[in-house]
Parts: C-alpha cells; structure tokens; sequence
C-alpha cells in the first residue's frame, strides 16, 4: 500500500502562527525603542533651543562681556616668548635628558627661581622669567624608516622574519627617536640661549657618559689603526704582485706555449686586492662619519635663537578664553537655578 503524505495537524498550523506573531510583536517593539531613542534626543534638543531662546539676551551679553576682558587681559599680560633647541643624543642619554628637563620644568611650575637659577647658572630674575620648559620627540616618517633598518639589521634572521614595520611601529616611543627638540617659554626673550650651555653640561658631566665616550673613542680609535694598517699590507701586497708579473713577462718566451690559468689566477688576485680596498675605504669613510656623530654625549643640531619668538595666535589669547569661560559659567549658573526652581515645584505638588 502507497505511503500517503503526511497532513499539517490543527496544532502545528496553531503553533506557526503564534510564532509569527512573537516575531512580529519583537520587531515592533524594537522600532518601537529606537524610535523612543530619536524621540527622546529630539525632545532635549529642543528644550535646549527653547532654554537658549529664553535667556538668549543674557548669553549674548555674557559673551560680548568676556570678549571685552579678553581684550583687556591681553594688552596687560606679560608677552611670552618660545625659543627650541634640536639634538642629538649619544651613548643612551637621551632619558637623562628627559629627566633634567622634567626637574627644570617643576621648578619653574613651583616658582622657585633660585632654585632653577643655580640649577642653569643663571640669575634668579632671569630664571623667573622661565614659564614652561619641556621637551619631545622630532622625528618624521623617514627617519622611523631609517630607525627601523637599523635595528633589524642588529638582528638575526628568524627574528626579522616575525618582525614588520607596523609591530616596530607600536612600540616606538618618544625615546627611541634620533633627535629631540627642548622648548623653552618665558617672558624673556634672551634667557633660552643663556641655560644652553647649562642644559648640555648637565648631561655631558654625568661620569657614566664620560666613561661611555671615552671607551667608544678608543674603540674608534683602534678601528681606524686596523683598517690604515690593512690598507697598507693590501698596497704591499699589490706592489709584489706586479714585481712577480714584471718578472714573469721578462722571461724568454718559450715557443708558443702561454700559461692562461696562472695569468687568469693573477689577475683574479689583483681583483680581489682592488675590492677589497674599496671596502676598507668606505669603512674607514664610515668610521670618519661615526667620529663626527659621536664626538660630543648630547649633538646639538639647532642651537636656541638669540632671540625667542613672541607666541601668537587667537589659542594662546584672552580674547578666545574669557568668552568661552563666561558662557559655561552662566549656563552652569542658569541651569542650577531652573533646576532648584523645578525641585521646589515638584516638592510642592507632592506636599499637596
């Protein structure tokens, strides 16, 4: 007998549909509740116009008020002054760094000018005058290229492998840059180039780096005596060379019978004599170069100016922050009052 196929039951048509509801239903509701959501940002958006509307004389006011204090704070405020100064640290020194502009800066932070005076070798009127000093990073794009060659060069190949730009990148911090740029702000326009020569003694002096240049001059030092040395047995050895060469072609020539492969040899060793003394020149070129980067603990790439740069602009000025700074006040200070005026109304109705 033939399989006959099988009818939807009552219940399981009652089940489906009920289904589709709870679906539809959830839907609902959830357009239901980011309408609500629009709802609600609509409704506080206008009651922040209407609450502006309301007391838009006052914040006018306000805002013409503080714009007229900015002005007369920025005619009676002390000009300021900022001067930078780029360097280059050498044998690790640039925490150090870090640090002493870190402890100059506080002292200026705390006003305490003698303090800071002796710390610079400067007088305390002078070191009154230091607002701010600070100091970060200068680098560009190419120079974390070059900064990323060199390091992985320093490194073996499985390891360079599981190493890109990007991991270098995340971990590059304001240390690990080449050259950094100390900033100075102060009401005097002189006093930057006067703690130059404060600022590098101070890093120069530390015995630690002393020692560090000492060793890293002999070393170079030594370097260039091997090199010089080995230059000079390559040119002896080029000179004796050609004497046997110059002897070889003199000897009678003995039917047609010419040797190529010593011939080949010779020439193959006087090749090898002129590669090797281009390599040894460009180490010595870079070894001349590395004197010259390391011949100080802190390089100074730009000395401070004689003279700072009066710091302008509408962000550094009065007349930006007193408008702004009045306004929040006032709106702070209204909506206080409308709230205490609506907590008393509500007090009220739940009294009654």
């Amino acid at each position: 007998m033939a399989n006959q196929p099988a009818k939807n039951s009552p219940e399981d048509e009652i089940d489906l549909g009920q289904l589709f509801q709870l679906i539809g239903k959830g839907f609902s509701k959830l357009f239901d509740f980011i309408a609500g959501i629009f709802k609600g940002i609509f409704h506080i958006f206008i009651l922040g116009l209407l609450f502006i509307q309301k007391h838009f004389i006052v914040l006018v006011s306000t805002t013409i008020v503080g714009g007229i204090l900015g002005f007369v704070l920025d005619n009676m405020k002390t000009e300021k002054f900022e001067s930078k100064m780029v360097v280059e640290p050498n044998f690790n020194s640039v925490q150090q760094l870090y640090n002493n502009i870190g402890f100059y800066n506080d002292l200026a932070a705390a006003k305490d000018s003698f303090a800071l005076a002796s710390a610079l070798k400067i007088s305390p009127e002078e070191a009154s005058s230091i607002r701010k000093i600070f100091v970060d990073s200068y680098t560009d794009e190419n120079q974390k290229i070059q900064l990323f060659d060199s390091f992985i060069r320093k490194l073996d190949s499985t390891t360079v492998k599981a190493l890109d730009y990007d991991s270098f990148m995340k971990n590059f911090n304001s240390m690990d840059a080449r050259f950094h740029q100390i900033s100075v702000v102060a009401t005097d326009n002189r006093v930057a180039k006067k703690i130059q020569p404060a600022i590098i003694g101070s890093i120069s002096a530390n015995n630690y780096f002393k020692l560090q240049k000492r060793i890293n001059d002999e070393n170079l030092v030594l370097q260039d005596t091997i090199l010089r040395k080995q230059l000079t047995e390559i040119d002896s050895l080029e000179k004796i060379y050609q004497t046997v060469l110059l002897k070889e072609a003199e000897k009678p020539m003995q039917g047609t019978n010419i040797n190529l492969a010593e011939n080949g040899q010779s020439q193959n060793k006087e090749l090898a004599l002129v590669q090797e003394r281009e390599t040894l020149k460009n180490r010595l070129v870079t070894l001349n170069q590395e004197k010259a980067n390391k011949a100080t603990i802190l390089n100074v790439i730009s000395d401070f100016p004689s003279r700072g740069v009066k710091q302008k602009g509408f962000l550094y000025s009065y007349k930006l922050f007193m408008p702004v700074f009045s306004v929040l006040f006032v709106l702070l200070f209204l909506l206080m009052l409308s709230l205490n005026k609506n907590l008393k109304r509500y007090k009220l109705e739940n009294q009654n």
